[in-house]
């Protein structure tokens, strides 16, 4: 029985709005391979991605295909909305072999079913198709006609349904849990490991009415003076008193992903996180003012430059991007980022990690939120406290500043 997490008529609507961006682009046959994507438009749920396989949608067909290993059909066929016929499996011959490609086989379905010589859109720039499957995909097709269709069904994703939204709402509080444990877990003598453990325990966990799911990134854990270096996981080295603690994680439901950032001192904070720490909090706050439809990421951007220039401070990286539905090896939509080029206008359903980290040369402050774009302004997801977290050592119930 397929228990799939949207009704028919949502997929539907999605592949409607896909078909209508290949259209307008003058792709008529759709290879997709990155996961998010084909979970997106089929409902397909599997840890398979590590092998080649793939969404076909034919423009002018009422349903996609299903192209994948053998062992993982039933898993397409328990897991999306597609008829049992749609769904075509490769032999184990193809897996990760020198002598057979996927895309032969798959080469030579689409030539089998009259789509050879059509304008075949893929996704290039996609953690999932590599340059040798372009290759023998061309070689198996000498009559069609490529071309780079990588962020087609991911700009689609973009602005998100109720139901998406409701899933989000779930996943924030899986991260607000994850993050509790996390920072009730730090004091001096418990290894940075623990730690780990205590946040991936709660992620997977999730709450009593519902149950959580492995995030796209593993927990971030940056400690000490490695707090300068933003994306460093954890050791088994053990916290000491005086240490910055950066913890980045994400809740996960159904796929959807809410990140979330704060920064713990284990005991009284240094100079620069005590300085810092309200310049990160009053920017935040600009942004959240200026965030509504209609004003683009370019101007959050501006609205955060500005504020922290007044106070004598720079940032180099975007402020944050698109976010949601997605796979390892990131929960980031690669659509809309809040940088000062990007001219992505807000609709209402937008959502977006909003991290405006400061790295320095021995240290650094995360303070993220994940948010939507309402119809008037913005809706934080999390609930968790926006601020430098103090863990007293006197203290192990733990401190808020």
């Amino acid at each position: 029985m397929v228990l799939l997490p949207f009704d028919m008529m949502e997929y539907q609507q999605r592949l409607t709005k896909t078909k209508e961006r290949m259209e307008n682009l003058g792709v008529d046959v759709l290879l997709i391979t990155d996961p998010a994507n084909m979970n997106y438009l089929s409902g397909y749920d599997a840890w398979s991605f590590y092998v080649h396989q793939m969404l076909v949608i034919i423009i002018d067909e009422p349903q996609p295909l299903w192209i994948g290993r053998y062992q993982d059909a039933n898993g397409a066929r328990v897991t999306t909305w597609l008829y049992d016929e749609n769904v075509i499996a490769y032999p184990d011959q193809y897996v990760q072999s020198d002598l057979h490609h996927p895309m032969d086989f798959i080469a030579t379905i689409l030539k089998q079913i009259g789509q050879g010589n059509r304008r075949i859109g893929v996704e290039m720039d996609h953690y999932y198709f590599t340059a040798k499957a372009l290759e023998r995909l061309k070689q198996g097709l000498p009559d069609a006609e490529f071309q780079d269709a990588s962020l087609l069904v991911n700009y689609v994703r973009i602005i998100k349904s109720d139901q998406e939204i409701e899933y989000m709402k779930k996943a924030a509080k899986i991260a607000d849990l994850a993050m509790t444990k996390g920072v009730e877990s730090i004091y001096p003598g418990v290894r940075e490991c623990d730690t780990a453990a205590e946040i991936y325990y709660q992620m997977v966990k999730g709450t009593p009415e519902f149950g959580g799911e492995y995030p796209a990134i593993v927990p971030l854990l940056p400690t000490g003076d490695r707090t300068s270096i933003p994306h460093l996981t954890w050791t088994d080295r053990l916290f000491v008193d005086g240490d910055a603690v950066i913890i980045e994680l994400a809740g996960c439901y159904k796929r959807y992903h809410v990140p979330l950032a704060r920064t713990v001192s284990v005991g009284q904070p240094n100079d620069q996180l005590q300085q810092v720490t309200p310049v990160v909090l009053e920017g935040i706050q600009a942004i959240f003012e200026k965030a509504k439809p209609g004003v683009t990421c370019g101007e959050l951007e501006e609205t955060w430059r500005r504020t922290i220039k007044a106070h004598g401070y720079e940032k180099e990286a975007r402020l944050g991007y698109s976010v949601g539905l997605n796979y390892p090896p990131d929960w980031g939509e690669h659509t809309a980022s809040i940088r000062r080029e990007d001219s992505t206008v807000l609709q209402t359903n937008m959502t977006f990690h909003l991290i405006p980290a400061l790295w320095f040369n021995t240290d650094g402050i995360e303070i993220s939120e994940t948010f939507r774009v309402t119809d008037t302004g913005i809706e934080r997801f999390t609930t968790y406290p926006q601020n430098l977290l103090i863990r007293d050592s006197l203290d192990l119930g733990g401190q808020i500043s």
